[in-house]
């Protein structure tokens, strides 16, 4: 409905301002001409008078060329006299025509003013509705642009969250119980002369909890808590911003004590002067009124600010010196343990069968996110209301991380037998030289079934969590990705684009170990260049390559003899064990998904 108003209110504007114009100047005010007594009676005698009306001593009339007349009779001419003596023979020869009656009412002013009234006040109410429209939501008034837009969660709000509904962050809360500490028993800290952290920024990947641990910490603390995101503080006018960070700082005074949260923060404190011409006047002078704010010019006792972001590189230095986020807490992914207990809370509220392990489950989901987690969960639960089901069985759970990693099958797909034949070599291909290289993980499942974007997909189960890598690791990595293009030039004696995305990652895997790890025997252990993520304009323009063009060579010889030592590897493997890989290849065009139990028989050829 506000978007039908907004669409149609130029219309509208455009009318009103019609009909006001028409009023005001379109419409030509009737002349009414005064006229003597004598130049009555000349009228009269000539006659030129169309109709006339003897009201008391009043004389109203037309004449013949349409003009009207009003006329004033003297107290010393009778109007009776008048009558008979001028206008009563041209009324009974029907030359004019004439009456005689009450005197006609004087309308007042004010009634013919009415209709412009009417229309001014329309005008007034439509501009008044647009301009609240313009405000954005129908929410905002024109007198509170510069107002806060933090939104205030108290604890009698219900949906209290506490630290025992956030799992697998151990270590995190542990940090920030102190916090939460200060915030029930400041006096404790103020007597010892402790300065508690004004602000904590909270760093990790996108899904892994920030927001949900902040507001445990003010459930945990039962304070008042303000939820606002970066973006929200910028506008298109030059001082908003800040005018809305000096507004959310005085609400949080007449809360304290209570936790300010901004969300995405990196969208206003983003490096400053960074940027081809320069910054964002807008943007910088909100930046700079929050490093007011938090640099305790003014008394922000009790109120802690916490923020959350996934790109601290691009911060502003002030804003992580001590005394503003001078506490980071780095949220990352979830061990097994942490998946585990992640996996248990959002399952609380589910029924599930009696064969899912969610230990297991934990163990096939090596880098979930906590949202991953729970999208898993609610995809699981999807497909068992689908298949009409009353609890959540194991297979299911299986087939919704699966969805979640590569995504739905596409059975309805339309493939042809080559096709079919190409995609099952190579996903074939894949899964032996896993299964030939030792300390490779465990091949889960293979499939031909297009998924996503994917023509095919094989599953790997990683025994244990790594946090490192070695280099034999990362070596073997490339061999089992190379897998699939070696088959196809092998048994198809041709190549095809489906080994794209394996080439690729191949590919930034052998840059990685050369310019970023330094598993080069020939270059060292040194770091070349920059990360691979995008150029923050204004930081790293012009110095994102720190080497010469002889070392971009000796680079590029590196990544190809990486490349080539594990495509030969590849080949060697596949070249002797082509009994196994016809055998897998044809059970896939066969039955189109093996498992992990099927692999094993039929590479160990007891099928």
């Amino acid at each position: 409905m506000k978007r039908f108003f907004k669409g149609i209110s130029v219309y509208l504007l455009i009318i009103i301002l019609i009909m006001f114009g028409v009023r005001m100047f379109g419409t030509d005010v009737e002349q009414v001409k005064e006229m003597d007594v004598t130049e009555l009676v000349d009228n009269l005698g000539r006659n030129n008078v169309e109709s006339i009306t003897m009201i008391g001593n009043t004389a109203h009339g037309k004449l013949k060329d349409g003009t009207q007349f009003t006329t004033i009779l003297p107290e010393e001419i009778r109007s009776y006299d008048f009558y008979r003596d001028y206008i009563k023979d041209l009324v009974d020869t029907k030359q004019i025509d004439s009456y005689a009656g009450e005197q006609i009412p004087t309308r007042p002013w004010y009634i013919d003013m009415l209709p412009t009234i009417m229309v001014l006040l329309i005008f007034g109410v439509f501009w008044f509705v647009f301009m609240q429209q313009s405000q954005g939501g129908g929410g905002g008034r024109v007198m509170s642009f510069g107002k806060s837009k933090a939104k205030l969660h108290k604890e009698d709000a219900g949906n209290i969250i506490k630290f025992d509904d956030v799992a697998g962050l151990e270590e995190e809360k542990e940090e920030l119980k102190e916090i939460v500490d200060f915030l029930r028993t400041p006096k404790k800290y103020i007597e010892i002369g402790a300065r508690i952290p004004t602000g904590v920024l909270l760093i990790g990947p996108p899904g892994t909890g920030k927001t949900y641990l902040s507001r445990a910490v003010a459930g945990e603390a039962g304070v008042p808590f303000f939820t606002i995101s970066g973006s929200d503080f910028v506008e298109m006018f030059v001082g908003v911003g800040a005018s809305r960070v000096r507004d959310l700082f005085e609400q949080a005074k007449k809360n304290s004590p209570c936790i300010i949260f901004i969300d995405e923060i990196d969208a206003v404190g983003r490096r400053r002067g960074a940027g081809l011409g320069g910054g964002h006047d807008e943007r910088e002078q909100t930046l700079n009124q929050l490093l007011v704010e938090m640099d305790g010019f003014g008394t922000n006792e009790g109120i802690i600010v916490m923020a959350a972001t996934n790109r601290p590189d691009i911060l502003d230095p002030a804003l992580l010196r001590p005394g503003r986020f001078d506490r980071q807490i780095y949220v990352g992914l979830p061990d097994i343990r942490g998946r585990e207990a992640i996996l248990k809370i959002h399952t609380k509220n589910k029924p599930l069968a009696d064969d899912v392990d969610l230990q297991v489950v934990a163990k096939r989901t090596p880098g979930f996110t906590p949202a991953d987690l729970e999208n898993l969960v609610n995809e699981a639960a999807l497909l068992t209301a689908r298949h009409n089901l009353k609890s959540i069985p194991m297979d299911l759970i299986e087939e919704a991380s699966i969805k979640v990693q590569a995504g739905p099958e596409k059975k309805s797909k339309v493939v042809s037998e080559k096709e079919r034949k190409l995609t099952a070599y190579h996903e074939a291909g894949h899964a032996l030289t896993a299964r030939l290289i030792p300390g490779m993980d465990p091949v889960h499942m293979v499939t031909i079934i297009p998924r996503g974007m994917a023509g095919g997909f094989t599953a790997y189960i990683p025994e244990e969590d790594r946090n490192y890598v070695t280099k034999k690791q990362m070596e073997d990595k490339l061999v089992t990705l190379l897998g699939g293009r070696v088959t196809e030039a092998l048994v198809l004696d041709d190549i095809s684009t489906g080994a794209q995305n394996d080439i690729d990652r191949a590919t930034k895997i052998a840059r990685s170990m050369v310019t970023h790890y330094g598993m080069s025997d020939i270059l060292g252990p040194m770091t070349y260049g920059t990360d691979d993520e995008e150029v923050f304009v204004g930081r790293d323009f012009g110095r994102t390559r720190n080497y010469s063009e002889d070392v971009a060579a000796a680079i590029d010889k590196e990544m190809r003899n990486l490349i080539d030592t594990a495509y030969n590897r590849a080949e060697t493997l596949i070249r002797g064990n082509m009994d196994r890989l016809h055998r897998i290849a044809s059970a896939l065009l066969e039955k189109e998904t093996i498992d992990a139990k099927e692999f094993e028989e039929l590479f160990l050829g007891t099928v």
